[in-house]
């Protein structure tokens, strides 16, 4: 089993003033604030990095709001992130319009009908898989798919990001939280690869 930490979720009260900030922000504009945020909030800069670099990535990324959305699953599905695959679930459905079958195919490990999409999220888990040392095989896919080097660059954000994230989901075996429940998901509901 996981170790996991005996810090505890910091509401705004006990936050730092940066962390305090973020928390701020984050619970007007969504109208709560996330289990991830209260859990990173016990290091400012940590919090910081992860809802800059994950609102760079959604205004700056090169990718469409479902392309960058299928990559964020992809990480977190081979990250084995319950609390991730949840959240960017309910994001994929109610934001960002991912196909559904799309959503289920990553959050199942089955194969994705859209021949693109499909090579997306294969260059994604082998970006995930080989620390970032794809083959020329697979790069090769993905530029023939229709991206550019520039996407590449995307997905490596993306890791970093979701790293952030889905690290600090496990060593805080963080809750789904109510507004995600729905889509609640395990690792082991997923189909082997």
């Amino acid at each position: 089993m996981a170790h996991t930490v005996h810090l505890t979720r910091l509401d705004m009260e006990h936050a730092a003033p940066p962390a305090r900030m973020v928390l701020d922000d984050t619970r007007k504009s969504l109208g709560f604030i996330p289990n991830l945020y209260a859990a990173m909030a016990n290091n400012p800069a940590l919090l910081r990095a992860y809802t800059q670099g994950y609102q760079a990535l959604r205004e700056h990324s090169g990718l469409t709001p479902i392309e960058l959305e299928i990559v964020f699953l992809a990480i977190s599905r081979e990250n084995g992130c319950d609390y991730c695959v949840s959240a960017h679930s309910f994001i994929a459905d109610r934001v960002s319009k991912v196909p559904a079958d799309v959503t289920a195919a990553i959050r199942d490990r089955r194969p994705i009908a859209d021949s693109k999409l499909a090579a997306l999220v294969d260059f994604t888990v082998a970006m995930v898989r080989t620390r970032g040392l794809p083959t020329s095989v697979e790069v090769g896919a993905f530029l023939a798919a229709g991206y550019h080097e520039q996407n590449m660059l995307a997905v490596v954000a993306a890791i970093g990001v979701k790293v952030m994230s889905n690290y600090t989901n496990h060593l805080f075996d963080n809750p789904v939280d109510d507004s995600f429940a729905a889509y609640s998901w395990t690792a082991a509901d997923s189909v082997a690869a």
